[in-house]
Formats: C-alpha cells, structure tokens, sequence
C-alpha cells in the first residue's frame, strides 16, 4: 500500500534518495509541476480561443492568431488575455486596453475578409501622411 502522501510533489525525499536517482526524482517532479501549471493554462486558453471562433466566426488559427495579436498589443500573455475574456463573458468589465486591442484586432480580420483597407480612422496610414 503506498503512502498518503505519496502524490504530494512537495515531500521531500528520503536521505536514501539522495544522490544522483534522488537529483533525477526531483527533476521529474519539477517537471511535472511545470506541465501541471501549462495545462491549467491551457484550458482558460482553449476556452477563449473557442469563443473567438464561434463570436467571429473563424477557425481556430484566426482565432490563436487573433487573441496573439491582443497579447503582443497589450504587452500581456495569451493566458492573461483569454483569463480576461473568459471574466467578461462571466460579467466582468473587459479592461480597457484589451477592449481596444481586441477591437482593432477583429477589425484587421474583417477586413481582410472582405478585402477592405483594415485602419481604424484614429490611426495613421503610414504611408507619409496621418
């Protein structure tokens, strides 16, 4: 029978685990610490990126790619802006500059979808003159 505690990554090993299997077994447990916090993360994105693609509507590149793009906008992570849509959808108030990056970000796609030149009217041309 294994111990309760045998699941707890926060343990520490034995003085008979010490050495190089025991260096080995922490490194596996920092690891699979790692990869526990990813998936985590993983499902707030999957769910935002699910939302994009049904509000849009587009498949699921448009939509990374979309969400990508309001993550480099605002200087946040991916994980950060889809945690945030997810709470807007729950109610809560969308900050302001994912509001505007989110915007700008679906405006440049139906655009592109129908051909259009993409600019915002507040944003300049680059093409010399604002």
């Amino acid at each position: 029978m294994l111990p309760e505690n045998w699941w707890d990554l926060t343990v520490e090993a034995p003085a008979s685990a010490r050495g190089p299997a025991g260096q080995d077994v922490a490194a596996l447990r920092s690891e699979i610490d790692q990869l526990r916090r990813a998936l985590a993360g993983r499902t707030a994105i999957d769910q935002a990126f699910g939302m994009v693609m049904v509000l849009a509507p587009c498949r699921s590149g448009t939509a990374r790619g979309l969400l990508a793009d309001v993550s480099r906008q605002c200087d946040v992570t991916l994980r950060e802006v889809a945690a945030a849509l997810i709470a807007a959808w729950e109610g809560e108030p969308l900050p302001w500059p994912t509001q505007q990056a989110l915007r700008r970000a679906l405006r440049r796609f139906y655009a592109e979808d129908r051909g259009c030149d993409s600019r915002l009217p507040d944003e300049p041309s680059g093409r010399g003159r604002p």
